[in-house]
């Protein structure tokens, strides 16, 4: 039986990072992942689809691509982040742009709240996080033990 009703988690020194940039987007991506080869060359990237190809022909980062975002890469990312298998996220969204994917990016956005993930949703987000002392060492956080909290609503249900 698991008591702690707090987790901690470890993102390690080099971290996992999705690139993610909605199609008005991509451009303004690309050059911030030019301006930042040097950092970014320090750590494992991955994206969607088009995103990744995109920027890994711009910069020769390799940047692993899962689905277009349209056709389940954002959910695919989400899995990652629940997997720990992703530790911060860059997503330049268009907020003025509808997204037919829309539910796809809310979930993913609400899946890292969860887990404590860092976001970067436009360039100046993406700068401060990326020069963080946090970039270059290991950081601890605290999330919720959801095991726990999920064994004692199965619990109370029962009775």
């Amino acid at each position: 039986m698991i008591n702690d009703d707090f987790l901690t988690l470890t993102i390690g020194k080099q971290k996992n990072i999705a690139l993610i940039a909605h199609d008005s987007k991509k451009a303004e991506l690309i050059d911030w992942c030019k301006a930042n080869k040097e950092t970014l060359a320090k750590h494992f990237l991955c994206g969607t689809g088009t995103t990744a190809r995109m920027v890994t022909e711009a910069t020769d980062l390799p940047v692993k691509g899962y689905n277009s975002g349209p056709l389940g890469g954002d959910q695919q990312i989400g899995a990652k982040i629940v997997e720990g298998r992703i530790d911060l996220v860059i997503f330049f969204s268009d907020p003025l742009t509808a997204q037919p994917h829309d539910p796809d990016v809310k979930a993913l956005l609400r899946i890292a709240q969860v887990y404590d993930i860092p976001i970067a949703n436009n360039r100046a987000s993406a700068d401060f996080i990326l020069t963080s002392k946090y970039m270059n060492e290991e950081y601890e956080h605290t999330v919720i033990n959801y095991t726990k909290s999920i064994q004692k609503r199965a619990k109370d249900l029962k009775a």
